[in-house]
């Protein structure tokens, strides 16, 4: 009974820095955990926030439809060293990031987190996830152990995961042998996106290429060999990206030192850092890895996904081809306010009569599918009021004012622009109201109702929680 208390406790205790590293480095994260300690062990699972709530016909499936991948995973396991650790891709659940593995001294888990709709990459979080993983595997497998350890380390893992995962990406490019260290790059990075030169933040793209293949870029300047200032010193470096800010030229380092500039292709073995004033993002292969800003790596792209408002869309009356001409409009618009960081109202108007508006009424209406027509409406955009826009993508007017009487779901801790859209489309059935904040959230709001709204986040329960079979969990206690 005291070993089950202690195998809990350690669990909470990964469990817990997991979340709250997670959490850090994207938005408010979940956690779940399957697992089952020895292979004749029934599985349980570990989940205090419910993340796995609404998955329990897939998990059925996947654990027992077909047990044959127990046996499977015996065999395996059985061929390997006792501290091996074996991993497991996702289980590809909607929504849901997940990973797990499998050793001698603990038989089988699979850890599961939040798949944030503006992630990135789901590369970090995955070595994240293995990481702990490795952590239980080890803390098992050991007689005494300073507990807390391990979910310290899950609490700040963030750079960590970034750097297994491009050092994953450069093995397969170039071969496990590659000598360029990327920790201080990232580092270096880091540094140099909280630097400014008199008073601005750093643009241009920053490229970090292995010595050895150098010989394959093209530069524009080449600086003398002992001449060339090294990354470390961050107030030089920022100086010399005065160079290639507003434009396609790269500043050239091989980790150590800063060798020139060049106008060549970025190699996808090769760790780039676009930075873009008070924030950047990290690329490898062509993708971006995370963003970095406010001293920290996070995993979001910046952007709003606007998911939710193409759904909605899509299952209008609408001809299809209008609705995605609509969609890119409004996201060009929407992406436009959050770069330049002014907030701002659009009103998706799909009647056929357009509804009646106080504001500037355009005559004629501004066709939005023209980029010239785009652009000033993203500049109106920053008057007060709403844009409303047809549903064939023409502007109507700019100045708009909402009106309509109170409901009980306003929130007076939001602004005048999401209440006066909720008031709107309460009394408005075939209008979407989208409201961009100057702080970057965006709201998709429709029939009164925010629909892009964040579902509360289960707080960590503040005792220790005690886990429970998955097939109780499934409600499959009689099979």
């Amino acid at each position: 009974m005291v070993r089950h208390k202690y195998f809990n406790l350690l669990i909470q205790n990964i469990y817990n820095g997991l979340v709250e590293g997670l959490s850090n480095f994207s938005q408010h994260s979940r956690v779940a955990l399957i697992y089952a300690q020895n292979s004749s062990d029934p599985l349980r699972i570990y989940d205090p926030q419910k993340l796995l709530k609404g998955h329990e016909p897939r998990l059925k499936e996947i654990y027992f439809e077909d047990d044959a991948w127990r046996d499977t995973l015996v065999w395996t396991i059985s061929r390997q060293p006792l501290d091996h650790f074996i991993t497991f891709n996702s289980l590809q659940l909607a929504g849901i990031i997940s990973f797990g593995g499998s050793s001698r001294s603990f038989f089988y888990q699979m850890w599961f987190t939040d798949h944030h709709p503006d992630i990135c990459s789901v590369y970090p979080t995955e070595r994240w996830l293995e990481h702990a993983g490795w952590l239980m595997h080890q803390d098992f497998s050991m007689d005494c152990i300073s507990m807390g350890t391990s979910g310290h380390v899950l609490q700040n893992h963030a750079i960590h995961a970034i750097v297994d995962h491009i050092v994953d990406v450069r093995n397969r490019i170039i071969g496990i042998d590659a000598r360029m260290l990327i920790k201080p790059i990232l580092d270096t990075v880091l540094k140099l996106s909280k630097t400014r030169e008199e008073g601005s933040w750093p643009r241009g793209r920053l490229v970090f290429i292995d010595s050895e293949f150098l010989g394959d870029i093209h530069f524009l300047a080449k600086i003398q060999r002992h001449e060339r200032p090294f990354t470390a010193n961050i107030k030089h470096v920022r100086k010399l990206l005065l160079a290639v800010e507003y434009s396609d030229r790269k500043l050239i380092s091989d980790g150590n030192t800063i060798i020139g500039i060049s106008d060549s292709p970025v190699p996808d073995y090769a760790v780039s850092a676009l930075l873009k004033g008070d924030y950047g993002f990290i690329e490898i292969a062509g993708e971006p890895i995370c963003s970095v800003f406010d001293g920290n790596f996070h995993s979001t792209t910046r952007r709003a996904k606007l998911v939710e408002l193409e759904e909605i869309l899509l299952d209008s009356q609408m001809d299809p081809e209008l609705s995605t001409e609509l969609f890119k409009v409004i996201a060009k618009l929407v992406h436009t306010a959050e770069i330049r960081r002014h907030g701002c109202t659009f009103v998706l108007d799909l009647n056929n009569e357009p509804v009646m508006l106080s504001g500037h009424v355009l005559e004629p209406c501004l066709d939005l599918r023209k980029d010239e027509n785009l652009d000033l409406a993203a500049s109106l955009a920053k008057i007060d009021g709403a844009l409303h826009i047809m549903s064939t993508s023409f502007l109507r007017g700019f100045g708009c004012l909402l009106d309509g009487k109170a409901i009980p779901v306003e929130n007076r801790a939001r602004g005048a622009r999401y209440n006066s859209a909720l008031r709107f489309t309460t009394e408005h059935d075939q209008v979407i109201v989208v409201v961009v904040s100057s702080d970057r959230p965006v709201s998709i709001i429709y029939h009164g109702i925010e629909i892009n709204a964040r579902c509360e986040w289960n707080p960590l329960p503040g005792y220790l929680y005690q886990p429970e079979t998955l097939k109780n969990y499934l409600h499959l206690e009689d099979i």
